[in-house]
């Protein structure tokens, strides 16, 4: 049973930081494609950063530069480094997880609970 784990969620001003953590149990094979979505109120679950099965990262655009991922292997973990972060990124972010990378929620398999960031000053 896979299971995804998101933690980091907090409250920040406008052009603070955060990190977001999310812990993958559950899953023997590296080949695992993995990243966050977000979804603010009343709007659609959005990609925001994430690896392919084979590695390579991928950033939507509003959040390049500003939004880093990254992982470590032997802690099963995936985190997402975020700075100067504006109003319009406050949202519940959701960890994923599945066989390939998409940009479409409904191809992923795997789903965290959500952690939320909320950014106001």
């Amino acid at each position: 049973q896979v299971q995804l784990v998101e933690s980091g969620g907090d409250l920040v001003q406008p052009g603070g930081s955060l990190r977001l953590s999310c812990l993958v149990t559950g899953f023997t094979s590296d080949r695992l494609a993995i990243g966050w979505f977000r979804q603010a109120p009343g709007k659609k679950r959005e990609g925001v950063a994430f690896f392919n099965s084979i590695g390579n990262p991928f950033y939507m655009e509003d959040v390049m530069g500003r939004f880093t991922i990254s992982r470590n292997q032997a802690a099963n973990t995936v985190f997402l480094q975020m700075t100067s972060l504006r109003i319009e990124d406050m949202a519940v972010y959701y960890c994923t997880a599945g066989p390939y990378y998409s940009t479409i929620p409904t191809d992923w398999t795997y789903w965290g609970q959500g952690t939320q960031v909320t950014v106001s000053s």
